[in-house]
């Protein structure tokens, strides 16, 4: 593992501190780096309203966006699992919005650590090539 993955891991394990997480009780840090250099944090954020709960992951991201930044190199995400864990289906669905194909690694709390793509984790991704343009025939038609 590189340095700099090192000092972003670094960063996901720092941020996975200021975690809120009562209801599960799994913490989960991130840190993406931007193409900058500049590096962005986040911990998720759980709410008694399940759903309104944010994953790590987005915060980060969200962050990074709400700063300017466009292009990205790479996210960690550490966890108190016992195995590397990947980014859910949201966030992965997030995450290549934003993002593409950039690296995930991820560390646990035992210290092993995993990397994939993130087009090997949301393999078929949705996107803007997605969206259909034209308007589909329908069979009513009069």
């Amino acid at each position: 593992m590189s340095g700099r993955d090192e000092v972003l891991l670094a960063a996901a394990q720092k941020a996975r501190e200021y975690a809120y997480a009562p209801y599960s009780g799994f913490s989960v840090g991130a840190a993406i780096q931007a193409q900058s250099g500049q590096l962005y944090t986040g911990c998720n954020i759980e709410n008694a309203s399940f759903g309104l709960t944010v994953c790590a992951e987005q915060v980060a991201l969200f962050k990074a966006l709400s700063e300017g930044e466009r292009q990205f190199e790479a996210v960690a995400i550490a966890t108190d699992a016992a195995t590397p864990t990947p980014p859910c289906g949201a966030c992965r669905q997030v995450l290549w919005e934003f993002c593409g194909d950039i690296r995930v690694i991820s560390a646990s709390s035992q210290g092993k650590t995993a990397e994939w793509s993130l087009a090997a984790l949301l393999p078929a991704a949705f996107d803007n090539r997605s969206l259909a343009t034209e308007k589909p025939s329908s069979s009513h038609e009069h």
